[in-house]
């Protein structure tokens, strides 16, 4: 392994000991991803030249389609690139309402330098930049001290977000507006409706009128204007140092669920992005969906609408070990027994590059041992290596390796027996879990009614 800094390890370690996906550092325990590494890094590579790009992620539950594409988000933004990733809800995030999408897309913004919300600090950086540029023209009268005229550096600037905005500003001339408005309210120290505006921006509802009006705007942002925004937004990005944005619509397969009149307008806003994708509106976007084989292959998913089913399109009749990385949707197989194990040695590998004892840590915790350990948590949970990791690397590192590394004279062989509450396991792995649990007799079998 890699030299890893102590602070990313920490950081990593400490995140599976609560049972959660860590915030960075994927790249250090992702199994199996790396025959997708080479075309994922070509299409960022597009996205970031000014490109755009759509790709469908499939698999059943437990496969691995959040960790992918939190795994691909942190490879975008090793190339600068901003990310944001949206989980899909009829309630809270129906995708028929493009600018509830919006709005989560803006507070979910990330950037290798800032956590979300990123709004507030990408408008800022834009707008230092367009100083910049301005300054570096040399048309700026300067005082006797080396100041710059402020006067004519906002006018300058003006022009030349004018400029940078005008191809948005043609068909969401708001968006334009709320910009030039906020920047405004900066200048004149105006806060309320700096911050009313921004809210704005970033598609909150809500906006006191009286700072639209102050930018010239009314109304709320539609269905329409979103898309508009979401130009702007990448427009904003380009210029501000960050050559494109990554956006991940997760769980996507909840449209099944929702009413008949609902899903076909949310399948047609989905098959609307892609074609806005295609089309080329979006320099610099790469959208992601995921979601179960049976949204992209069921009556009740893709397959409904048509046009949609057929830009999804993708051959798996073969042997999944020759699928295509480039093709629309990748398929993720999920994890089986070595995989698991494979993902254990990984682990422990890490722990012990900065652990107290690290001879002690692989001599007791050998791969022999890690089969045993995967081998009875994927038991406890009713064979389903699928849904295991994240309990089986909670349990490895928690209950063997923190033990084996502060506790003299622990082996994990003899004085470790491993247990697994209910309190401790999600809905599906308790559900898992439940299926090792036999009924004694019909009153023991809960039923749903």
């Amino acid at each position: 392994m890699a030299p890893v800094s102590a602070a990313r390890r920490r950081e990593v370690v400490d995140a599976l000991r609560r049972g959660t996906v860590p915030q960075a550092g994927l790249d250090l325990f992702a199994v199996g991803l790396g025959r997708f590494e080479t075309a994922i890094d070509d299409e960022l590579s597009t996205a970031a030249s000014g490109g755009a790009v759509f790709k469908a992620i499939r698999g059943e539950y437990g496969s691995g389609k959040t960790f992918f594409a939190r795994w691909l988000a942190e490879r975008a933004k090793r190339r600068g690139m901003a990310a944001t990733e949206i989980q899909i809800s009829e309630t809270e995030t129906p995708l028929h309402r493009l600018e509830t999408v919006y709005r989560r897309l803006v507070e979910r913004l990330s950037t290798a330098s800032y956590q979300p919300s990123a709004l507030r600090d990408v408008i800022e950086a834009w707008f230092f930049t367009l100083e910049e540029e301005v300054l570096a023209t040399g048309t700026i009268p300067l005082s006797p001290d080396g100041q710059p005229d402020l006067a004519a550096l906002a006018t300058g600037v003006d022009e030349l977000m004018e400029r940078r905005l005008a191809d948005v500003a043609r068909t969401t001339p708001a968006f334009a507006a709320a910009l030039r408005g906020y920047r405004r309210a900066r200048l004149a120290d105006d806060h309320a409706t700096a911050e009313a505006l921004l809210a704005w921006v970033g598609g909150q509802p809500n906006v006191a009128a009286s700072a639209k009006r102050a930018a010239g705007i009314r109304g709320d942002l539609d269905h329409f204007g979103a898309l508009g925004f979401l130009q702007g937004l990448l427009t904003v990005l380009r210029d501000c140092g960050h050559p494109g944005l990554l956006v991940v619509l997760d769980e996507i397969e909840t449209l099944q669920r929702v009413r008949s009149d609902v899903r076909e307008k949310a399948l047609n806003a989905l098959r609307q992005l892609i074609d806005e994708v295609d089309n080329g509106r979006f320099p610099g976007l790469f959208l992601v969906i995921t979601g179960t084989p049976a949204f992209f292959d069921g009556q009740q998913g893709a397959q409904r609408l048509p046009p949609l089913a057929q830009r999804l399109a993708t051959d798996f009749s073969t042997d999944p070990r020759f699928d295509s990385p480039r093709a629309i949707q990748l398929r993720l197989t999920g994890f089986d027994l070595p995989k698991l194990i494979e993902l254990g040695g990984t682990v422990r590998d890490l722990f012990r590059s900065g652990a107290r004892h690290e001879d002690r840590v692989a001599a007791l915790v050998d791969d022999a041992y890690l089969a045993e350990l995967a081998k009875a948590v994927t038991g406890g949970l009713g064979g389903q290596v699928g849904v295991a990791p994240r309990v089986f690397l909670r349990k490895l590192v928690a209950d063997v390796l923190d033990r084996v590394d502060y506790i003299d004279g622990f082996d994990p062989r003899r004085d470790y027996h491993l247990t697994l509450t209910s309190s401790e396991l999600s809905d599906v792995e308790r559900n898992a879990a439940a299926s090792t649990v036999r009924a004694a007799g019909a009153d023991d079998v809960e039923l749903d009614l």
